[in-house]
């Protein structure tokens, strides 16, 4: 299975150049959920002839590449993950979308190169801790992936889409019970003490929990930021969803409504549109009109402005 960090996008790239990617990874991704996995490759060679540093975009390429029938490319893009950072070696020995992987002998030298590489590179890590996070990971990043699959196809008044959606509410509620234990007693632990991945799995849970939750460890996530253990652009995610529960407009436009009468997405309430992508940037985030392409909306910035005043009173 693919990995993703539901309507969080956490590659960092210049302004120019980046932006030009993440449009292209949008679409390798969006081919990759309607299962169109040959044009999916295509659009991450693209990519990657561009930048080849994101050790997640090159997973995910692999998985769609092995899904693809492309055994050798699929290895090639799984190795530059692992050269790039990729170190869930869990993940990788149990993903379904690299079945055809695991019995070739190149897979299990991968799967022993990965494991040598992350031993080394994670001598000094709380172990306990980063498995425990990385499960709750998994947990967290599963059930969503059902979710928009159901959504996808079925819609989203479905009878599957309202039981996956009960399902995802249950394991919020337990996992962040684990995430609410691990801060109140470790604080916002660093990717230097359980890796990148596992680090991310604090925003992920906290980013779903209620409001008084956000409250309570946003100004914690805040210091982290500054400590350099957690993301500035994870954070950016969280300060919008938090002003939209209070009452304010967001300052990034990360959140996206759904207008059940239209059958269409939009952005929701958003603070000074016209400089917007100055503030994203700021953050490590690209341009709004990239962004919201995976939910199909196309940006325009003068026209939002005239239906700002609707969707405020939504």
């Amino acid at each position: 299975m693919k990995i993703f960090c539901i309507t969080i996008f956490l590659c960092i790239y210049t302004l120019t150049f980046g932006q030009t990617y993440n449009s292209i990874i949008t679409e390798a991704d969006a081919f990759y959920n309607n299962k169109e996995y040959e044009k999916s490759v295509k659009k991450f060679k693209k990519a990657f002839k561009l930048e080849q540093k994101s050790a997640g975009d090159l997973y995910n390429a692999g998985c769609s590449a092995s899904l693809n029938g492309d055994k050798k490319l699929a290895f090639k893009w799984l190795n530059l993950a692992l050269q790039n950072g990729w170190s869930n070696v869990r993940h990788l020995k149990s993903d379904t979308d690299l079945t055809a992987l695991h019995k070739d002998k190149r897979g299990n030298k991968l799967v022993a190169e990965m494991q040598a590489i992350v031993d080394k590179r994670e001598v000094n890590y709380d172990k306990p801790l980063q498995a425990k996070l990385l499960a709750i990971f998994d947990d967290d990043q599963q059930i969503r992936q059902q979710f928009i699959a159901a959504q996808k196809e079925f819609g989203y008044q479905s009878r599957q889409v309202d039981s996956l959606g009960k399902m995802m509410l249950f394991k919020d509620s337990i996992n962040l019970i684990k995430v609410i234990e691990i801060l109140d007693k470790h604080g916002w632990v660093g990717p230097d003490k359980v890796g990148g991945q596992a680090n991310q799995t604090l925003f992920l849970v906290i980013q779903h929990a209620d409001l008084a939750t956000q409250q309570k460890y946003l100004p914690m996530m805040r210091e982290a930021v500054k400590n350099k253990n957690a993301n500035s652009n994870s954070l950016a995610l969280l300060e919008d969803r938090v002003a939209l529960r209070e009452g304010r407009k967001q300052m990034y436009g990360s959140q996206i409504g759904y207008d059940d009468k239209t059958n269409k997405s939009y952005v929701l309430p958003l603070e000074d549109p016209d400089n917007v992508d100055k503030r994203r940037a700021e953050v490590g985030l690209g341009l709004l009109s990239d962004y919201v392409k995976r939910w199909d909306i196309i940006w325009d910035v003068e026209e939002y402005k005239k239906q700002l005043p609707e969707l405020e009173n939504k």
